[in-house]
């Protein structure tokens, strides 16, 4: 018997977004290590076929989750459901483009729970499922110039809540994930957005911005993220619902 087949997910299904790199292909990889059959599911479909082709169990789908009819039609029978794909845009609030706004909050608000919502009656059918949300820091606490991002992470927490609540009865847990500054293609991308907006160098933005509120001086690794999900799906998950657990080095210790 493989390892697969004897983990603890096996004959489960999972469906993560955003699962082309970083948080999402962590989490999708440790999902499949557990039995798992998952659909990875990115804008890029060559980065999931890359993951699919290393890690049996990985189905790669296409989908731009600003697309929500695209999103009403992704894979409904799924027991673990991670919300996880995002975007950021850095710009002070008079400046920022009202457009960009409304497409961050579809990705990163509307489309996790069209997505829930979607799947929530093959969880209660079965009475168990997951629904885990890659929330952030900024889900509990703001930053300047991230009035899109801050906002759709604000009311990730909201929708988490309320699924919990909802899902009790049912078997089905829903909690957010909360981590600091991620080692992830998102983070890096944001570096020069950052450095421009509080007009100093690219090599200042991690140390001067990004680890300036943690305790710990440290990106956290994506691998980190996928071990902490893994708890919330384990063997002693059960009771944990209706939390935002924070993985983010002490900044909200402050």
């Amino acid at each position: 018997m493989s390892d697969r087949a004897s983990g603890p997910l096996a004959g489960r299904t999972a469906l993560v977004t955003g699962a082309g790199s970083g948080i999402g292909a962590a989490v999708a990889r440790r999902l499949a290590a557990d039995g798992a059959t998952v659909h990875a599911v990115d804008i890029d479909l060559d980065r999931v076929h890359a993951l699919a082709e290393d890690h049996p169990g990985v189905s790669p789908v296409q989908c731009d989750l600003s697309d929500l009819a695209a999103v009403d039609a992704l894979p409904a029978d799924v027991d673990v459901l991670v919300n996880n794909a995002g975007r950021q845009h850095v710009s002070a609030l008079p400046d920022f483009d009202p457009e960009i706004f409304s497409q961050i909050l579809r990705i990163m608000l509307e489309a996790p729970f069209r997505l829930i919502r979607r799947t929530l009656p093959h969880m209660y059918d079965g009475g168990w499922g997951r629904v885990i949300n890659i929330s952030s820091a900024h889900g509990l606490r703001a930053s300047p110039f991230k009035s899109a991002y801050v906002s759709a992470k604000h009311g990730l927490e909201g929708l988490s809540k309320v699924t919990a609540l909802e899902g009790a009865a049912h078997g089905v847990t829903s909690n957010c994930i909360n981590p600091a500054y991620v080692r992830t293609p998102l983070v890096e991308a944001q570096i020069t957005d950052q450095a421009r907006t509080h007009g100093i160098g690219e090599d200042e933005v991690i140390e001067k911005i990004m680890l300036t509120p943690v305790a710990v001086k440290r990106l956290i690794e994506p691998d980190e993220v996928a071990e902490f999900a893994a708890l919330l799906y384990g063997p002693a998950s059960a009771s944990i619902t209706g939390s935002s657990l924070t993985q983010d080095g002490g900044w909200s210790a402050r």
